[in-house]
């Protein structure tokens, strides 16, 4: 794992991003107030529960989702304001990838693996077939795929070798930031480590930052420099991940870490999930549209979780969005382990 330069700007800069989906009565806000940094160079997790948005923050940065509200500014450029001519050039550059989450439905099933790897410096144009075709055979070894499966669709590959394809497609167009969206949740798990270590190699060689959507804990553990956690679209914590899984600050990234018994066994917390949860003998939390987004679920919620706390420095570059950051672990501990 590497360690971003703390005074070098940030690649990728997510400032204020407010995402509402759908229109009139059916409209509903996914993202609030988002904010988020990349550094060249690094690998960061971003986890959540299913509906938290992470998803549609991948595809916010990438310009398939316009916000509502906020910036989004890529290598100095406010790619969030593009319009028209420039935002089909700054999206045919290639510069930032989105590996989506089902290779078997992203990749058209009509295609060889050459034309889908291929597609996109077809359409952005100068290059002739030969180059295009070196460009392809480079990409597939990149993630060590055998050229002799140019020839072949997705329906005549194996999942992992589509999942590899689909990554193969995104290196082609020489992205300076990838993101991928689960990219190891269908996978066996030999070719879940497979992909893992891809990746990252893939960061240490061309040193690639790369952003991985994820509900496996435990593999983010092993390759992540940072975690995000996300919940009902707002940041709750971002930090080191080391540091955020032995002793996160929110009470709903602790609940994550004591859902997954791999990451406790690997010196997560030692919290279980009822000291974690309400009961009936807490006070009831504060209701309101402006309370803590996490309120009704804490178990430690009070008067001031009246207000949505903003993301506030716990460490170097570790940040938490609760008022009580600081002391609920500690209340946490004096909980029953049991129901």
């Amino acid at each position: 794992m590497t360690e971003a330069p703390a005074a070098a700007p940030p690649l990728l800069a997510v400032a204020g991003v407010d995402v509402v989906l759908g229109h009139g009565w059916r409209a509903s806000q996914v993202l609030t107030g988002v904010d988020l940094d990349i550094w060249p160079g690094e690998i960061v997790g971003l986890v959540g529960e299913t509906g938290s948005g992470k998803t549609t923050l991948a595809r916010t940065i990438v310009g398939l989702v316009r916000p509502r509200q906020g910036r989004i500014v890529f290598a100095g450029t406010e790619i969030s304001g593009l319009r028209r001519g420039a935002r089909r050039r700054e999206r045919r550059s290639g510069h930032v990838q989105l590996v989506f989450q089902d290779p078997l439905r992203s990749l058209d099933p009509d295609l060889t693996v050459a034309e889908i790897v291929g597609e996109g410096l077809t359409i952005r144009g100068g290059l002739d077939a030969g180059q295009i075709s070196e460009q392809v055979d480079d990409a597939l070894a990149k993630v060590g795929l055998d050229a002799a499966l140019r020839d072949r669709t997705p329906g005549q590959i194996s999942g992992g070798q589509r999942q590899r394809v689909s990554i193969a497609r995104a290196l082609a167009a020489g992205p300076r930031l990838l993101l991928c969206d689960e990219p190891v949740s269908a996978l066996d798990a030999s070719n879940r480590n497979y992909i893992l270590r891809l990746l990252a190699g893939l960061r240490d060689s061309l040193s690639l930052p790369i952003v991985i959507i994820s509900h496996d804990l435990s593999s983010l553990a092993g390759i992540a420099d940072r975690v995000v956690v996300l919940y009902r679209g707002r940041i709750v914590e971002d930090g080191p991940v080391s540091q955020v899984f032995s002793a996160p600050r929110h009470p709903y990234t602790a609940l994550l870490m004591a859902s997954a018994p791999s990451v406790r066994s690997q010196g997560g917390p030692p919290l279980t999930i009822h000291q974690l949860r309400r009961t009936a003998a807490d006070p009831p939390p504060p209701d309101g549209g402006t309370a803590c987004v996490f309120a009704a679920r804490c178990p430690f919620a009070i008067a001031a979780c009246a207000a949505q706390p903003p993301l506030t420095t716990v460490a170097d570059r570790w940040t938490a969005a609760c008022h009580r950051h600081e002391q609920w672990g500690e209340l946490a501990g004096q909980r029953p382990r049991h129901p």
